[in-house]
């Protein structure tokens, strides 16, 4: 069972934890959607966002688009629709993690046997493409593997949902060589995460050491004579 932070998502609390942690909904920095491990610009520009929040505290990230704020409304009424349709209990929760605590999902659900669900809500033309595919769309393949990669699941449901058209339901099975790939992907970049992380921590302390040993001076100046420093 991966760690799950129960918040509501979109939060506060649920911004913060993302912090440094590599997310389902941004693996795609990682991986192409045939999954091979993505190289160039595309990486450094995702491990400079990911170092910049570790390191500063925050995300750039703000509250999000009006299509976002959309997609959550119908969302909303999709997941008890699911619910309801299939007679199984959808469990919402903030953020789910991986033991180490560097890569997290935020599924749109969990199920009971473990495995999760993803609701996407497009327009009409994109969602009447997905149905008539009938498969997995190629922009969401990273999210939905990296969430089982996070949280173990099974297989997770992808849903494609429009309150005027028929739904698209599928279940996509886990598979371990992709999960291996994604596993390899995860390891390269935080090995250079951890490497950049540390030369700027040094770097950091470095330029502190002087005000911390002054710092530290003026403190045994007050022990010794009951000064306060000026």
């Amino acid at each position: 069972m991966p760690k799950i932070i129960e918040c509501r998502q979109h939060s506060t609390e649920w911004s913060q934890a993302r912090l440094g942690v590599i997310t389902a909904s941004e693996a795609d920095a990682l991986l192409t959607p045939l999954f091979k491990i993505s190289e160039g610009k595309g990486v450094e520009t995702y491990l400079c966002k990911k170092l910049s929040e570790k390191l500063l505290g925050y995300s750039l990230d703000t509250g999000g688009t009006f299509e976002m704020g959309q997609g959550q409304i119908i969302e909303d009424i999709a997941r008890p629709w699911f619910s309801f349709t299939y007679d199984v209990d959808v469990r919402t929760v903030g953020l789910c993690l991986t033991d180490d605590g560097r890569c997290g999902a935020s599924p749109d659900g969990l199920l009971p046997d473990g495995s999760g669900l993803e609701i996407k809500s497009p327009q009409g033309p994109t969602h009447l493409k997905y149905y008539f595919h009938n498969e997995l769309p190629p922009e969401h393949r990273v999210q939905v593997h990296f969430s089982m990669f996070v949280t173990g699941a099974p297989y997770w449901q992808f849903v494609s949902f429009h309150r005027a058209l028929p739904p698209l339901v599928l279940r996509v099975e886990r598979d371990e060589k992709i999960i291996a790939t994604i596993r390899t992907a995860v390891a390269a970049f935080t090995k250079d995460f951890d490497e950049k992380f540390a030369k700027i921590e040094a770097v950091r302390d470095a330029e502190n050491a002087p005000k911390q040993a002054a710092h530290e001076a003026a403190v045994r100046e007050w022990e010794r004579t009951g000064k306060t420093p000026e």
